[in-house]
């Protein structure tokens, strides 16, 4: 397939640059497949649709603050692993003058490229000391958001059961939810470090091209057990579905607990084993997370649902509305 099948037009004012007055004061557009129907409803109607033997399935990653600058603004650069307390691997702007034993200089802390990486470019930089993520480190607001991070940041670009640090971005489908809705679903908890490839666009034509950056990825003994037991899995989010069809590849078809790294790359056609139902956010065009919708929904009616969340309004991607497909 194309990577040109998986675009459509979004107007730039559809973008969402904040997060909703209040957490869970969304929309949300359902999707039933079965019965190729649309539903536009708002996510505090989202409890009606969990049936007593679901189970939700979310990502209890906690977005770290990655983003750094030089003390003089004019270099910036985004951890995307830290291979050691002094040692990591980052993206960085501007690229052309990160060259080996170029240095960058963060409050008392220095830092020098050591080598650039082949695959992707990013950068190793070696730290005289570490930089204070608590002084120093910015959250990396996807590139679409058009401002600087905010202190009303730390809390809205975090989910409300957030514990296991280490993403990059945010799972975002979890964003909707406040702690009072959560307590009145029974759920259950994965763990996927959203990375890298969050940042990434398929820049090949066909989607055979693109190539996938691994995360880290957990699911325990007692959550899979509870989701093998469960009726419908319904996964918050498409980090969640990567962790389960991961888990269940691994398993030979059956759910099994496990831990590691994935490259997961879902598109159409793709038969899943793990994930019955999705609650996501909408997706930027041609990007890997619209192809892993359109493998579960079918491409035509994902795009047709687009259009009409276009032509309704709805608030997009990271801080935007959401889409219950069922």
């Amino acid at each position: 397939m194309q990577t040109s099948d998986f675009d459509y037009e979004l107007p730039d004012e559809l973008i969402a640059q904040h997060p909703p007055e209040k957490r869970g004061d969304s929309r949300m557009l359902v999707v039933d497949r079965a019965a190729g129907t649309i539903e536009h409803r708002r996510f505090s109607d989202f409890p009606e649709y969990v049936r007593a033997d679901d189970l939700l399935v979310l990502n209890d990653t906690r977005v770290v603050a990655a983003r750094f600058f030089s003390n003089d603004g004019t270099q910036e650069i985004l951890r995307v692993e830290a291979l050691g307390e002094r040692l990591w691997k980052c993206l960085v702007k501007p690229g052309k003058k990160f060259k080996p034993g170029r240095t960058i200089e963060i409050g008392e802390c220095t830092g020098t490229v050591t080598a650039i990486c082949e695959e992707g470019g990013e950068r190793l930089i070696a730290f005289d000391t570490a930089p204070d993520e608590a002084v120093h480190g910015h959250l990396a607001l996807p590139p679409y958001i058009h401002r600087p991070d905010a202190v009303t940041d730390k809390d809205r670009y975090q989910t409300v059961y957030a514990r296991e640090s280490g993403a990059i971005a945010a799972p975002t489908a979890g964003l909707h939810f406040s702690k009072e809705m959560l307590a009145t679903l029974p759920h259950t908890f994965v763990t996927l470090h959203v990375g890298i490839g969050t940042f990434r666009p398929v820049s090949s034509h066909t989607i055979s091209g693109h190539h996938m950056h691994s995360e880290r990825y957990q699911l325990d003994p007692a959550a899979a057990a509870a989701i093998r037991a469960s009726g419908r899995t319904i996964a918050i989010g498409t980090t969640v579905v990567r962790v389960l069809e991961t888990c269940a590849r691994e398993g030979g078809g059956e759910l099994a607990a496990g831990r590691g790294e994935t490259d997961i790359f879902i598109h159409p056609p793709y038969e899943f084993r793990a994930v019955d139902a999705l609650l996501t956010n909408f997706h930027l065009p041609k990007s890997t997370l619209l192809m892993l919708v359109s493998a579960l929904a079918g491409r035509e009616l994902i795009l047709k649902a687009y259009r009409e969340a276009v032509g309704e309004r709805y608030r997009f991607f990271s801080y935007g509305d959401c889409m219950l497909i069922l």
